[in-house]
């Protein structure tokens, strides 16, 4: 017998039975879903919620092979074992143990974050009694490309845990939260665990534990310094990478955050899948450079003569802020979320705009959080249900306007 017949068998077997969500699952992953339209249906189309969110996977997947190698090189470039890349072609940068070390620290972070998220999926649909949906899919790959390298794994189990649940599954499950989960595990992250979301050392493979033997005395190597751009700039430090190398990606951060060349290669891949809304994506990428212009301007223009005395990130070339940090991330793969953003045309561009406008202001007057994104995103998945509103309500004046004109 087959192992397709063998799932067939336990499921109609427990079909009644209180585990049946957790086998229908399974089966559906698997293969194709048994239950079919048997009556004239309206619209007939290939893609479904389990083939969106594969899209959607495939996108993230080269994010996350160049994060591992990015891992592996700023860990092995920190002690000093390698030289730098000089560049994206560089020999130091395309070697085996740089994806080796990246694998075996980034695949534990996947494994957690789709093991334990799966978990309290399954476990609420067993509870509730309804079908397992696949909105976790994205999430669980999202998550590991939004933390830091290091994170302890109990701590990303906590957030998931806390994610999933509050950020979901109290809203009644996958299409009706109005946060997005993978955001939301990584506030709590931030809020609950700040010393491991932030600082100089988090974003290197290993520097937490070599400088704790440096401060026990059992170690006599210099303590590593992974510190972010985002970071050197709101401390007005010296920055040490050109900008072909935040480009590239070969610089400190989140384990996905890094490359915008694949970013972009991502965003494109999901406007020509039509799954991901280029309307937001473009709307953030001007909102975040008008922002970048006011405070160029506010500088050019003698109001604030010195910036480094106020705020570091003042100063930074207004498109410069597309190549640190996170925004283009953000933009692509979390601001587009069809759950959590506007769903109106007008709509989009108003909430794509607001969300790249604060995450500037957020980065610019907080430096001790300067990648302000994700809170920015957040924000304006609460008020994306207020944009729709009034959207909505504009048009219908303005229909009611025309037919009043038609009628005189």
């Amino acid at each position: 017998m087959s192992l397709k017949s063998k799932l067939h068998d336990l499921k109609e077997k427990y079909k009644r039975k209180k585990m049946a969500p957790a086998f229908n699952a399974l089966h559906t992953f698997l293969y194709l879903p048994n239950e079919v339209t048997h009556n004239g249906t309206h619209i007939k189309a290939a893609d479904d919620l389990k083939r969106t969110m594969n899209t959607v996977i495939m996108a993230l997947v080269p994010c996350l092979i160049f994060g591992m190698y990015n891992a592996g090189y700023q860990h092995y470039l920190a002690q000093g074992m390698i030289e730098s890349a000089n560049g994206f072609l560089g020999a130091s940068f395309w070697t085996i143990d740089n994806l080796l070390i990246g694998a075996w620290t980034i695949l534990p972070l996947v494994a957690v974050s789709y093991g334990v998220g799966l978990a309290v999926e399954f476990l609420f649909a067993v509870i509730k009694g309804h079908e397992v949906e696949e909105g976790y899919l994205v999430t669980g790959m999202l998550v590991p490309l939004i933390v830091p390298v290091d994170i302890p794994l109990w701590m990303l189990a906590v957030a998931v845990i806390f994610g999933v649940v509050i950020g979901k599954e109290v809203f009644g499950g996958t299409g009706m939260n109005i946060l997005n989960p993978a955001l939301t595990i990584r506030a709590f992250l931030f809020f609950a665990y700040p010393t491991w979301m932030s600082g100089d050392k988090v974003w290197v493979h290993g520097a937490v534990e070599r400088d704790q033997m440096i401060a026990a005395g059992q170690s006599n190597l210099d303590a590593i310094s992974g510190e972010t751009i985002l970071g050197s700039y709101a401390q007005n430090s010296t920055v040490a990478y050109d900008y072909w190398d935040m480009f590239w990606g070969l610089i400190p951060g989140s384990v996905g955050e890094t490359s915008k060349f694949l970013i972009i290669i991502g965003a494109l891949f999901l406007i020509f899948t039509k799954i991901g809304s280029w309307r937001i994506m473009l709307s953030t990428v001007v909102g975040a450079l008008v922002m970048g212009l006011i405070f160029n301007g506010v500088v050019d223009a003698g109001i604030i003569t010195d910036s480094s005395k106020f705020y570091g990130l003042m100063s930074v070339p207004f498109w410069q802020h597309l190549i640190i940090g996170s925004i283009l991330f953000g933009a692509v793969f979390m601001a587009t979320d069809p759950v959590t953003a506007s769903q109106t045309n007008k709509g989009k561009w108003i909430y794509g705009f607001l969300i790249g406008f604060i995450s500037i202001m957020i980065r610019v007057f907080n430096p001790a959080y300067p990648e302000g994104v994700f809170l920015a995103i957040l924000l304006m998945n609460v008020f994306a249900p207020t944009i729709d509103h009034y959207v909505v309500q504009g048009n219908v004046k303005k229909r009611m306007k025309r037919l009043k004109v038609k009628a005189a």
